[in-house]
């Protein structure tokens, strides 16, 4: 993607979406990150499922902890990978009161100390909850980096990099969510409904998909 072609682009997303929003559910920090932690490899749908449950009963991390293992798995059951899920939470909970007197940190260091804490997830707890120009590179935010040309790279961490150079100030805090909803909604994977896309003028994808028949 050409440089002069950025600034329209997240214009035209910005023009749609003006005030983006994780689609994650939650009240407070500590909520946000359970609900990210809990979401790898799941659909944002069943997280939030999992946490209406869970957090009539537990959303500090103490209550966490008093629940017990057993307790927050039945409560987060219904999420892939739960057991390990589970596990990482509970420990994570337990440094966060030990360590950080149940406040939930704000320096990537010691939010990628915590157990079952990756950049990916901090990168999400520092953008969503204190608005933080860091981009979270998921699935869907690599293949639209690769496929758009806006920042092609071989890794998350270089379509990351990429894409925190690349995008103008103005539009930076909020890129991420334009980006993964536009990738969940309109740019999916198998075939990308370039025939309704809003940003297809300054796309390098070539073969644009038509409508259908």
């Amino acid at each position: 993607m050409k440089t002069e072609s950025i600034a329209p682009f997240f214009a035209t997303l910005k023009a749609a979406n003006p005030l983006p929003v994780t689609e994650l559910e939650y009240t407070s920090v500590f909520e946000l990150l359970t609900a990210v932690l809990l979401s790898a490899q799941a659909t944002d749908v069943s997280v939030n499922k999992a946490t209406r449950k869970l957090f009539v009963v537990a959303n500090t991390p103490q209550k966490i902890l008093d629940l017990g293992l057993e307790g927050l798995e039945g409560c987060i059951k219904t999420i892939g990978l739960y057991r390990s899920k589970a596990r990482h939470l509970m420990e994570t909970c337990r440094m966060l009161v030990d360590q950080h007197g149940s406040v939930v940190p704000r320096s990537r260091e010691a939010l990628e100390a915590l157990p079952g804490v990756g950049r990916k997830t901090a990168n999400v707890v520092l953008n969503s909850a204190f608005g933080e120009a860091t981009m979270a590179v998921d699935t869907h935010i690599f293949r639209l980096g690769n496929r758009t040309g806006l920042a092609p790279g071989k890794t998350p961490l270089e379509v990351e990099l990429k894409l925190l150079k690349r995008i103008p100030p103005e539009y930076i805090v909020d890129a991420h969510h334009w980006l993964i909803l536009h990738g969940r909604y309109v740019c999916v994977a198998r075939k990308p409904m370039c025939w309704q896309c809003a940003v297809a003028p300054w796309c390098d994808y070539a073969p644009k998909t038509p409508l259908p028949a």
